[in-house]
């Protein structure tokens, strides 16, 4: 009680999550920003004690305000207020069991066949739709490896995998596959598609000058199967101005929402 008396935004949230989840994250997290995504996140999700003792070991936290996208220059507010908490900078894919090396219809069918875990590493509200989804255009064909929607951004989200390090090129494939989604794909009712890349490794910069001009929205990220990430896999850490940068954005994306439904936009925000 009195670690969230004086929390304005936090007081009201906790009372709706059990004991034992609200012990966890007080013992687990160093912030009130932590806390506030931890209360927000498993009050959405309706998270177990398991779910949410997992995603504090994951660091989920961590790995959403590191994100690397361009939704604040690709969205509109309403929509990206919730993207950015639709993406982490890394997915803890520890559920598999790949060989190494492995290829990239390796990665999927391990997902696939996993696909459960798959969408709960990736978020509470992405939905499965298909894998290799067939694209058309100009009489040639072109396959997603992974198609899902995400529920409360009410859009469509393409997923390509990638075995190796990022690399320039794979932002420009993305942003094709979601121009032909938008165009031939997407509901009328839907908010634009949004696309992430999957790499084993990646450079900071190099992905953060692939993205700069790009006009859809995509977020690039890593997996890995430990929660042990080793130092080659991240050779360019945020700085400390871009971690404030970041907490502030999500910070403002889980405070954006509260009112009368404190963790889902109002239906004045929601997209049609």
């Amino acid at each position: 009680y009195l670690a969230y008396a004086q929390e304005e935004v936090l007081a009201p949230l906790v009372r709706e999550l059990g004991w034992s989840l609200n012990v966890a994250i007080l013992e687990k997290t160093q912030s009130a920003h932590e806390r506030l995504f931890y209360v927000s996140q498993a009050r959405q999700h309706r998270w177990t004690k398991a779910t949410l003792l997992h995603q504090l070991q994951a660091q989920a936290y961590q790995k959403t305000i590191t994100a690397q996208h361009n939704f604040e220059q690709t969205l509109p507010l309403a929509q990206h207020t919730s993207a950015v908490l639709a993406l982490k900078d890394e997915y803890l894919f520890d559920f598999l069991e790949l060989s190494v090396p492995h290829s990239e219809y390796e990665l999927e069918q391990a997902l696939l066949g996993n696909v459960r875990r798959f969408l709960s590493e990736m978020g509470g509200d992405f939905t499965f739709i298909s894998n290799q989804y067939r694209l058309e255009l100009a009489g040639q064909e072109y396959f997603i490896d992974l198609l899902l929607f995400h529920r409360e951004l009410q859009c469509l989200v393409a997923i390509e995998l990638k075995i190796d390090e990022f690399r320039p090129e794979y932002a420009g494939k993305m942003n094709f596959y979601l121009s032909v989604l938008n165009d031939t794909v997407r509901k009328s009712h839907e908010q634009p598609s949004i696309g992430i890349i999957i790499c084993q490794s990646k450079n900071r910069t190099v992905v953060e000058f692939a993205l700069r001009d790009v006009n859809k929205p995509i977020g690039v990220a890593t997996y890995t199967y430990s929660d042990t990430l080793p130092s080659e896999l991240r050779p360019f850490f945020p700085s400390n101005e871009e971690l404030v940068r970041r907490l502030d954005a999500v910070t403002a994306a889980l405070q954006a929402p509260l009112g009368n439904n404190p963790v889902r936009p109002s239906e004045a925000d929601r997209p049609e």
